[in-house]
């Protein structure tokens, strides 16, 4: 595991489920406030000290059906500098789809450190929607550490 130390808005169940559904699938980006909210709230110690926040990225095509990055609509609203400081350089199968063992396996190499962006010595806050199995979030952390991260943290809305 990469992560130092993780947070979520809450449990991945009954109304936070649905309202998270509807902001990543229904394109109701008008969620983005109250869900962020929540994520500092439970999340303030690891915002606090932290030097930036790095939403987890889509894939292009993903991103361009989606028509926006719903960790990065929640990471602009955390009150601390947002760096896409991470790229999806190669398309996966949706992580819901797949038992633990198999995300793991489908998001290994998904991710690079984006050109010119610095993140060494850098405590850095991963942010995503949801953490299940944690597979996406300890991958973009096992790359923010090779890139020289000191310290990754991990920020979702909720938590399965």
């Amino acid at each position: 595991m990469y992560i130092d130390a993780g947070r979520a808005g809450g449990r991945y169940e009954g109304v936070l489920c649905d309202v998270i559904r509807a902001f990543k699938y229904d394109g109701r980006r008008s969620l983005a406030p109250p869900l962020a909210s929540m994520m500092r709230d439970a999340g303030k110690d690891l915002l606090a000290t932290c030097d930036f926040a790095v939403p987890v990225p889509l894939h292009p095509w993903r991103r361009l059906r989606r028509g926006f990055n719903q960790a990065r609509d929640l990471a602009e609203r955390l009150g601390c500098p947002v760096v896409e400081a991470l790229w999806r350089v190669r398309a996966t199968s949706p992580q819901m789809t797949l038992r633990a063992r198999a995300r793991h396996t489908n998001i290994r190499g998904a991710f690079m450190v984006a050109p010119h962006k610095a993140v060494d010595g850098a405590v850095v806050v991963v942010v995503d929607d949801v953490r299940t199995t944690g597979a996406t979030l300890d991958e973009c952390a096992r790359v923010l550490r090779g890139a020289g991260a000191t310290e990754v943290r991990a920020l979702t809305a909720a938590a399965a």
